[in-house]
């Protein structure tokens, strides 16, 4: 009989996993996923089409606090846990319930999850979400495009409409964008790739995903997600971490898995950073794998009109993940408020709506800052309505994206961008240089 199995996840390493070890394996039967973190994910059905001839009906998608109800339901053998940026102790208790009630915990490694590309893959993870692999992703591919390569940046999924057609995406320009109906979550991330002329592919199938990049580019670059380990063999592995953030290098999953897996630590930041912290990182990167090379950046911020900011009492919008699941409490934004001289920072909360105040609720640990949490069209308009709402003189965007083409801002606002600058060396150029050499 096959062993009855239920993958538990967040709308992205879950579907991989199934994908690439549970689909047409008769050994197994996975009776649901659950889905945590991400809103309005459950509910929904893994489609028969991306699920296999073993899965007509295709397979449901329940919230994770059904599980103990599903697994006593259709007598679970097996829990896949497949969600990562979550501390080792939360890992843990989801174990001792799932032992509880009778069935195996499992945790899945690269052997039977990582795809195998024909082309060179350099990787970008992290130690924790916000640590930086935006930034760090972007400079690694304008320096192998400089090198004569040609790039595709293959994006950490995040397939959170139709699953069918987000089977398999790619993103060369904004119409792109907008054809796939994109959430503020993947505009993030694909924005500035696309403005440094760089082909981004997500999706959900990661195979046939890789297959599609690999005819039309020469390197391969994985643009990691959370904290979470390629989904592909990777020939050069650049691990980010976050001295903002000392000791998270060896308390998160899957982060202390990219520590191990490293070529190549960015220890992103140092400028902001206390020194201390950056020296505890560094000691305890070095302590995991002493092997790995050790790069030291920070990430400047770069505003239109700082003179602007000075004096106003300010909103600070900023990435939603890395405040709500990241667990910090700031990011570019807020230092970009404080640095220009903003009378007051404004705190959002009391004029939060619906959805954006859900999710204060759930992640109480998110201060003064408003996460720009945009999984979908009616949480836009709660984001919108909670700016408008919002009694400040100026919002300031600390996302990486131009946030006005997806709501409307009725306040004058300021951007705040980021990239990544290597201090002393060596340098990200030096190291890919020396891996790869350019091309002939």
């Amino acid at each position: 009989m096959p062993i009855k199995t239920i993958i538990m996840g967040a709308a992205g390493r879950d579907f991989h996993n199934f994908n690439t070890f549970f689909r047409g394996n008769k050994d197994y039967e996975v009776v649901a996923f659950t889905a945590t973190q991400i809103p309005d994910i459950e509910g929904r059905v893994y489609p028969k089409e991306l699920a296999g001839d073993l899965y007509p009906k295709g397979i449901p998608i329940r919230a994770e606090e059904e599980l103990p109800e599903l697994i006593k339901k259709h007598g679970v053998e097996q829990v896949i846990f497949a969600y990562s940026d979550v501390p080792y102790e939360y890992v843990m208790h989801k174990a001792s319930l799932v032992n509880s009630l009778g069935a195996d915990f499992r945790l899945m490694g690269p052997k039977y999850t990582q795809v195998k590309s024909t082309k060179p893959v350099v990787s970008v993870c992290a130690v924790r979400t916000g640590s930086g692999k935006s930034q760090t992703t972007r400079r690694v591919s304008l320096i192998l495009r400089g090198m004569g390569y040609k790039v595709a940046a293959i994006r950490h999924p995040m397939p959170y409409g139709n699953l069918v057609a987000q089977e398999v995406e790619r993103f060369a320009d904004y119409d792109d964008l907008d054809e796939y109906d994109t959430t503020i979550e993947e505009r993030e991330e694909y924005e500035p790739h696309i403005d440094n002329g760089v082909i981004v592919y997500a999706g959900v199938d990661y195979e046939k995903i890789l297959r599609a990049a690999e005819k039309e580019v020469d390197i391969i670059l994985w643009d990691g997600g959370n904290n979470d380990f390629p989904f592909y063999v990777s020939d050069y592995q650049i691990v980010v971490a976050d001295p903002h953030r000392p000791g998270h290098e060896s308390r998160y999953y899957p982060g202390e898995t990219n520590v191990r897996m490293a070529d190549v630590f960015v220890i992103n930041k140092v400028d902001t950073a206390d020194p201390d912290n950056v020296i505890a990182v560094r000691e305890n990167l070095h302590r995991l794998n002493p092997n790995a090379v050790v790069i030291e950046g920070a990430s400047p911020l770069f505003v239109d009109n700082p003179e602007a900011i000075r004096g106003k009492r300010v909103l600070v919008v900023e990435d939603g993940p890395t405040l709500t699941h990241g667990e910090m409490a700031y990011g570019a934004g807020y230092v970009a408020a404080r640095r220009f001289g903003a009378a007051e920072i404004v705190d959002p909360r009391p004029f939060a709506v619906k959805s954006i105040a859900a999710t204060y609720q759930k992640y109480p640990k998110t201060g003064p800052i408003l996460p720009a949490m945009g999984y979908g069209a009616e949480q836009m308009k709660d984001l919108e309505a909670t700016i408008d709402k919002s009694d400040v003189d100026m919002v300031i965007v600390g996302t990486p994206i131009d946030l006005t083409r997806v709501i409307k801002l009725k306040k004058p606002y300021q951007r705040v961008r980021y990239e990544l600058q290597e201090i002393g060396q060596p340098t990200l150029q030096d190291l890919l240089m020396k891996k790869f050499g350019k091309r002939k």
